[in-house]
């Protein structure tokens, strides 16, 4: 099932895009580093790139994927957002996208709150969490996850 990775130029995003990575599982990156969404190409990554502050563009690249992963750090790692004015609204913004596309699992890689989402199955991981790569793989490879924020 498709699953994309918003935030995938941080380095926990591209930890968690290496992770993800399998010839059985379709990988989607959204970037705003051009270097990046190439090199990601290159491995045969679908890649969107674009302003993360960019609603709609983040809810088209994740249409028609079962889970998302979204990298809080993208929202408040000063990159440019002409779309928010604060790193608050990105993630709402993320949350509406995500939403809006359809996703049915999502993944915050966060360490601060972050806005609800009427999606089925939620999980929010600490950044900081020791092996954050592996955790976010067992939840997306899993059958279900439980809408439970301590996960």
């Amino acid at each position: 099932m498709p699953v994309i990775v918003v935030g995938a130029d941080t380095d926990t995003g591209r930890a968690i895009v290496d992770g993800l990575a399998a010839p059985d599982r379709e990988l989607r990156a959204f970037v705003s580093d051009e270097d990046v969404a190439m090199s990601l190409k290159r491995t045969g990554i679908k890649v969107a790139l674009g302003d993360v502050s960019d609603e709609s563009h983040v809810e088209a690249a994740s249409t028609d994927c079962f889970s998302a992963v979204l990298v809080a750090e993208a929202a408040f790692d000063g990159r440019e957002q002409s779309f928010a004015n604060t790193p608050d609204q990105v993630l709402l913004g993320w949350a509406n996208a995500v939403e809006e596309a359809g996703v049915k699992r999502l993944l915050w890689i966060t360490d601060v709150e972050v806005p609800s989402a009427g999606i089925a199955e939620i999980a929010i991981i600490s950044a900081n969490e020791p092996g954050l790569v592996d955790r976010v793989v067992a939840l997306d490879d899993a059958q279900t996850i439980t809408n439970d924020p301590s996960i």
